[in-house]
Parts: C-alpha cells; sequence; structure tokens
C-alpha cells in the first residue's frame, strides 16, 4: 500500500495558488462574454482605445469596463499599452463578427444560461447520476431547442461556427474514396457534407436530419451543383440505405450508450456489406494529462445526457451492434475519426 505523501513546504504555496486560483476560474468566461457581448473585438479593428472609450461607444460604466479589461488581458484576450489603450490579440480576432474563423458564436453558446446554470449543478450530477439540464430548464436539451426558438437559434449558430473551424481539418485527415455515396446521419446543415464533397469531385452525398434542419441546409453550392440530396428520418430508428461512407460527425457524444446503440444499430442496419462508418468524436486518452475531450465531457454530463468516450468504450458500443473498428485516425483538431465496418 503507498502511503500518501503531503506536500513539501516548498510546494504547499504554488498548490494553494493553484487551487484558489482554479476556485474562481470561472471569473474568466463571465468576462469574456461581457467583451463578446458588448463587441469589443470588432471595435479594437480600427485600432487601440482605451475603457473610457470603449465604454462611451458601447454604453457602460468605464472604471468597471476597464477593470474587466484589464483581466482579461492577463489571459491574453487582450493587451494593454503602457497608454492605457487596450489592443487586439489574436486570441480577440478569432471572437470577431466578420472573419471565416469566427468563433464568437460559439463563445456565446459557451457561456449562455444553458450551459452555466446546467454546470453550475455538477455536484447534483454526480450524486444522483443525472444530467442537470433537465431539472433546470424543464425538458432535455434537444427538447428544449424545439420549444424555445431564442435558445435554439444560439445553439446553432454556435455549433456551426465550430464546425466552420474544424470540417476542413477533418476532411483532409481521412482518405475518402474517389467514388462513392457519402451519407451523414444527423449532419446538421450539411457544412461537413458539403465540405467532403468540395474536395472529392467524385463523390456524391445524403444529408440525413430532421425536416427543421433540412429547411436550413448549406448545400446549395455551385460546386457541389447535382451530387446531393436530402432525406428526412429519425436516427433512433432509421438510416437511408445504398451508401458507401457513413458519418456521425459529434452526434454519440450527445447521447447516453442506451440512445448511442439505437443509432448505430439504425446505420448499420442501412450499411451495405461493403460500407464504413465514420465516427467523429473526442476520443479521451488514458493518463492524467489534460485533453479537450476530458474538458468537454463534464459539459456533456451537465447538459447533454451524453459523454466523450475512450476508444475501448467505442468498441464496446460496436461490438453491441454488430460492428468493428477497423482504426482510429487523429484530425488536427479535438476530434478523431473511428472507422468501422460491419463485423
Amino acid at each position: 500500500m503507498n502511503e500518501v505523501r503531503p506536500p513539501q513546504p516548498e510546494e504547499i504555496g504554488a498548490a494553494v495558488r493553484q487551487v484558489l486560483g482554479d476556485s474562481l476560474g470561472y471569473l474568466y468566461p463571465a468576462a469574456l462574454r461581457v467583451a463578446v457581448r458588448l463587441g469589443l473585438p470588432d471595435l479594437l479593428l480600427s485600432g487601440p482605445q482605451s475603457a473610457e472609450q470603449l465604454a462611451k461607444t458601447v454604453g457602460a460604466d468605464a472604471p468597471s469596463l476597464y477593470r474587466v479589461l484589464r483581466f482579461l488581458a492577463t489571459r491574453g484576450l487582450f493587451r494593454e499599452d503602457e497608454a492605457g489603450a487596450f489592443h487586439l490579440t489574436p486570441a480577440a480576432h478569432v471572437l470577431r463578427s466578420d472573419v471565416p474563423y469566427s468563433v464568437r458564436s460559439t463563445a456565446l453558446l459557451l457561456t449562455d444560461r444553458m450551459y452555466w446554470e446546467s454546470t453550475g449543478r455538477l455536484e447534483q450530477t454526480v450524486r444522483d447520476g443525472r444530467t442537470a439540464f433537465d431539472g433546470i430548464f424543464g425538458a432535455p436539451l434537444f427538447d428544449h431547442l424545439a420549444a424555445v426558438p431564442e435558445d435554439a437559434e444560439t445553439f446553432n449558430r454556435g455549433i456551426a461556427d465550430l464546425s466552420v473551424i474544424e470540417q476542413g481539418g477533418i476532411a483532409d485527415s481521412y482518405a475518402f474514396p474517389a467514388e462513392g455515396t457519402v451519407v451523414d446521419v444527423g449532419g446538421g446543415p450539411g457544412g461537413f457534407l458539403r465540405t467532403v464533397l468540395t474536395r472529392h469531385p467524385g463523390l456524391r452525398g445524403v444529408l440525413y436530419e430532421q425536416a427543421s434542419v433540412l429547411a436550413g441546409h448549406e448545400l446549395d453550392d455551385p460546386a457541389i451543383e447535382g451530387r446531393w440530396e436530402t432525406a428526412e428520418g429519425d436516427f433512433f430508428s432509421t438510416a437511408p440505405g445504398g451508401g458507401d461512407l457513413y458519418v456521425l460527425k459529434r452526434v454519440l457524444h450527445d447521447w447516453d450508450d442506451e440512445h448511442c446503440l439505437r443509432i448505430l444499430r439504425a446505420v448499420r442496419e442501412a450499411m451495405p456489406e461493403h460500407a464504413r462508418l465514420l465516427i467523429v468524436d473526442a476520443v479521451v486518452p488514458a493518463g492524467n494529462d489534460p485533453h479537450p475531450g476530458k474538458l468537454y465531457d463534464i459539459a456533456m454530463m451537465t447538459i447533454f445526457d451524453g459523454k466523450e468516450r475512450t476508444e475501448p468504450e467505442f468498441d464496446a458500443l460496436l461490438a453491441a451492434t454488430g460492428l468493428r473498428r477497423t482504426r482510429t485516425v487523429p484530425t488536427p483538431g479535438t476530434v478523431s475519426i473511428v472507422e468501422a465496418v460491419r463485423a
């Protein structure tokens, strides 16, 4: 039995600073949300400005705004110069509203009350194993979004912005065939499918989604004209047949194992013998090192009733539905591509 080693005197100070700093960590997303909501990254595009100048433009209290900006500058979101003016940094640039790599909408989603209040009840989730979101908002997330258009718009915009950032890297990480049909199951508005079809002129695509999502699809692009179609349905029960590649991009992590098994069974039933399935999700590594999947897993637990999974957990889901993992392909971002075939 290993004895617990208490911290040495020289370690105590650093440990205390770490724990207290982490205990106040919620202040950073609160301050970041203020900067985004006030549109400060856009305002600073014309050049450095003082807190007084910015406050006058946005109708804020200058001393309070200065204190928020000063704090954000310690995290590299802005930079204060010797004259007290604040400059854009790379982190602030990606929060602008006018750039193709913007994560402004995603930051607003991740700091929205849907996330904020649910995560604040993490202890409740740990104690009873139930997602906190349902108790706060009166329904599971996706039911809530269907009933509250304002929250649905916040969610859909945030997810769409994130997808734009990552979909090129994902598409370039996998050796898609020269010909065939890609079926994007639960593919949202179709941004990823559009990217794949644009990069591979010999491929055709099917976007499989609910009618409300398909109404806002993004496939009307001259570059892929005539090579795509949409199909309406419920991925818990069916999927379009006849595809060569089936894609589940950031779908399974939204759901618990029971729901994932239903999705995978529906996809397997639709897959021809030769077809492959690509599960695009974070794959959580073993060990103590930081990984985005370990961070996002807490949100999955408190908001979605889902989870980020390890490779063995993916293997178990696949085996239970008559599928078999053939390889895991890394991408430049948070997610990996888990390739599977019929067992």
